[in-house]
């Protein structure tokens, strides 16, 4: 673990306050031994469990142009041919990559390019594993767009994730592996990709952001 992510720190520092009064409360309260260590144990468990939340990876970033990383770590759960209704309004490849709570919840743009389009859609709070999720949860679309691909991107919210951070501008030229933004407690990323690509992934795979390839540009 490289650090914790910017993302992290106001979360982090609620987390620490309401735990310390917690913590004093029910000691006072109680003057237990046995219940004040358990309390105490608990909250630095899920204290840790929070900072491993916000980690930032300590890994080496692929550097290939020729190819499309992931741009989460997950599971892939879709790959199928989907009509895309909001950008290109044809029919695509779509990827899914499904981000549980152990997973590094940072999102990379996985190629060279230039951010093409960039929308956040207000929506619902889903399971994000289901299909429904990529067109009826809160969600932001974004395009990323050089002369080999145009491929959208939709960071998408789940049952427990309510906060998307999306750090994509539109017009703006941004490099393999910079960070593109952060999802807060589990959700999902899809992927759309014009028919004919030729992919790496499977459903079931175990994706790793930046490392895995996805596919060929």
């Amino acid at each position: 673990m490289k650090g914790i992510h910017k993302e992290g720190f106001k979360i982090i520092r609620n987390t620490v306050i309401i735990l310390l009064a917690l913590n004093a409360g029910v000691y006072f309260i109680t003057s237990c031994v046995y219940v004040t260590a358990g309390l105490a144990l608990a909250s630095i468990l899920f204290l840790l469990f929070v900072l491993r939340f916000f980690r930032i990876p300590n890994r080496q970033l692929g550097n290939d142009p020729g190819v499309l990383y992931a741009p989460a770590d997950g599971t892939i759960v879709v790959v199928e041919k989907t009509n895309e209704p909001e950008y290109f309004k044809d029919e695509r490849i779509q990827v899914s990559i499904f981000m549980s709570v152990w997973n590094v919840h940072i999102n990379w743009f996985p190629f060279n390019g230039v951010v093409d389009y960039f929308k956040h859609h207000q929506g619902l709070y889903l399971i994000a594993s289901k299909p429904k999720s990529s067109t009826e949860n809160e969600r932001t679309s974004v395009v990323l767009k050089n002369e080999k691909a145009t491929v959208l991107f939709r960071q998408i919210a789940g049952y427990v994730a309510r906060r998307i951070i999306c750090y994509a501008k539109e017009g703006t030229a941004v490099s393999q592996g910079n960070q593109m933004g952060f999802i807060k407690f589990g959700s999902r990323v899809d992927i759309f990709l014009p028919v004919g690509t030729e992919l790496n992934v499977k459903v079931g795979d175990k994706v790793t952001g930046m490392k895995t390839i996805i596919a060929k540009l």
